[in-house]
């Protein structure tokens, strides 16, 4: 059996699969707020940042990891038959670790939690998330060194990204920086932990750093060094994901009955390994991720940029050689429950408010709802902008369809430049269960929209596939046996061509606002 793990943005899952039965054995989920309430991250970050700072404890991560793991035990599942773990972290997210760090991961000691024995080795006690939107300054100083590092990198320097991040800790805290003997991204961070040995960086995480050098999938000097001072001795090599690191640490065998033969493999970030759970590593296909934010992507032979500077492009988890781009926007579920709660709202009520009590179009009243600052398009904004109708005093049926079409529109609008036509948008996430967003999305590319049978996180089976494809399985296999979606696929509604026309509009309101 295979165990693949997500560490995400408010949670930490994990999927069981048998490729010899077709099986998925156990899946397990544990939610950062509600069950690690002593952490103070009730959305899986520290709330209030300054000046645009979203970080996170990464103790949390590990007291999650404890705490997954032993909920997987207590429920049944073997884990004395797990031949490889693999998973995915939150992209972006970096820990920041002492030379002890190397030390503390070879004598973990099993009678106490990783985060008493790990937390020492921090440099940096807290880690920046993919939300955070501080580092303008850092980005453009990157810019100025290296002009050229869309090309490079495949993406524009962009604040989220590791690079930034690691370039405004140099600056703020020289002597930790200093002290600092290794950066982990979430991924390697937690591999190393698992296999009680420092992880590499795999492509498709590696990517989201603005370091990697696309064509090579190394570590491009020139960012490095436009980034901070001896960052090359810094950095884990790349190797792709699924890479054999050791077998597991002797702290996960004591602890939670795992064979000390089962091998411990690198990981990758979600978005990369959501390609792979979803069935989409092979070109033509495009999945949206509704999560946290919402994420476009698709598998591509090539990197090809965008010329707007807000796509992405990462390697391809499972391809050697191969590429996927990428699309975030960040305004996806936190601005769908903030309306839902500011509105009083239930999840069904998106479905009977958006779909039965308004039509498709909405009348003709557009909406931009960017709660937060958005970074496609790059938007400092904390509201709801529509085409001169008042939100705020409309009826909430009306405003529900607004937001709805309006972050779809947003998503077709923005990836016009990746010339992809998929005869189905393979869905997934946490909000794709709701019909009347499954609905719109149909609605809003005018093309059927499929989730996966199995109601198993994506990210979580992909990180499950790529350990079973270190162990000589199919992709193509494991794909049929995991990877299936609905029998029947949620189409388009009359009318909908009507968003086509649509667009304009909508892309004017956005013009309109970034140059503001």
């Amino acid at each position: 059996m295979y165990l693949g793990l997500d560490a995400s943005t408010q949670s930490i899952s994990a999927v069981i699969i048998d490729p010899n039965t077709s099986a998925i054995i156990a899946t397990e989920s544990i939610n950062f707020g509600s069950e690690l309430p002593q952490y103070s991250a009730p959305s899986g970050f520290i709330p209030d940042g300054q000046d645009g700072e979203v970080h996170t404890d990464p103790s949390m991560w590990l007291d999650a990891l404890d705490l997954l793991l032993h909920r997987l035990n207590s429920n049944g599942a073997d884990l004395s038959k797990i031949k490889t773990i693999s998973g995915a972290g939150q992209q972006h997210a970096s820990v920041y670790l002492s030379e002890a760090f190397h030390s503390a991961l070879e004598t973990l000691d099993s009678r106490s939690s990783l985060s008493e024995q790990l937390k020492p080795t921090f440099t940096r006690t807290t880690s920046p998330i993919w939300m955070d939107s501080s580092t303008a300054e850092e980005c453009a100083e990157i810019t100025q060194q290296v002009p050229s590092i869309l090309e490079i990198s495949g993406s524009v320097a962009t604040m989220r990204f590791t690079g930034s991040q690691i370039r405004k800790f140099y600056k703020q805290d020289p002597d930790q920086y200093q002290k600092t003997d290794i950066i982990h991204l979430n991924s390697s961070f937690l591999s190393s932990i698992i296999a009680g040995s420092s992880s590499s960086i795999d492509t498709g995480d590696g990517a989201g750093m603005n370091l990697m050098d696309l064509a090579t999938s190394t570590w491009h000097l020139g960012l490095l060094d436009a980034t901070a001072p001896n960052l090359s001795d810094k950095l884990p090599p790349i190797q792709p994901a699924g890479t054999y690191i050791s077998m597991i640490s002797s702290y996960f065998v004591e602890k939670y009955g795992f064979s000390p033969d089962c091998q411990a493999l690198s990981w990758t970030g979600d978005n990369p390994a959501s390609l792979v759970g979803m069935g989409a590593a092979s070109i033509g296909k495009m999945v949206i991720s509704l999560g946290t934010s919402d994420t476009l992507f698709s598998a591509i032979p090539e990197p090809v940029t965008d010329p707007n500077g807000y796509g992405h492009v990462f390697g391809n988890p499972i391809v050697p050689g191969g590429y996927m781009t990428l699309l975030c926007f960040s305004n996806g579920s936190l601005a769908r429950e903030r309306l839902k709660n500011d509105a009083q709202l239930s999840w069904t009520d998106f479905e009977t408010e958006a779909l039965s009590e308004t039509p498709i179009g909405n009348n003709g009243k557009l909406a931009a709802a960017f709660y937060a600052p958005e970074t496609t398009p790059k938007l400092d904004s904390n509201n709801v902008h529509t085409n001169g109708w008042d939100f705020d005093t409309a009826p909430s049926s009306i405003k529900v369809r607004a937001l709805l079409e309006g972050q779809f529109l947003n998503i077709r609008l923005h990836s016009k430049w990746m010339n992809i036509s998929p005869e189905n948008i393979l869905i997934t996430g946490g909000a794709s269960a709701n019909s009347g967003i499954a609905q719109t999305i149909a609605n809003v590319f005018n093309a059927p929209t499929k989730r996966l049978a199995s109601n198993a996180s994506s990210v979580s089976v992909g990180a499950a596939i790529i350990a079973a494809l270190s162990d000589g399985h199919d992709y193509e296999e494991l794909t049929k046996q995991f990877c299936q979606t609905e029998e029947h696929a949620t189409a388009p509604q009359n009318g909908a061509e009507a968003h086509t026309a649509q667009l304009r509009e909508f892309d004017a309101l956005i013009d309109s606002l970034v140059t503001e």
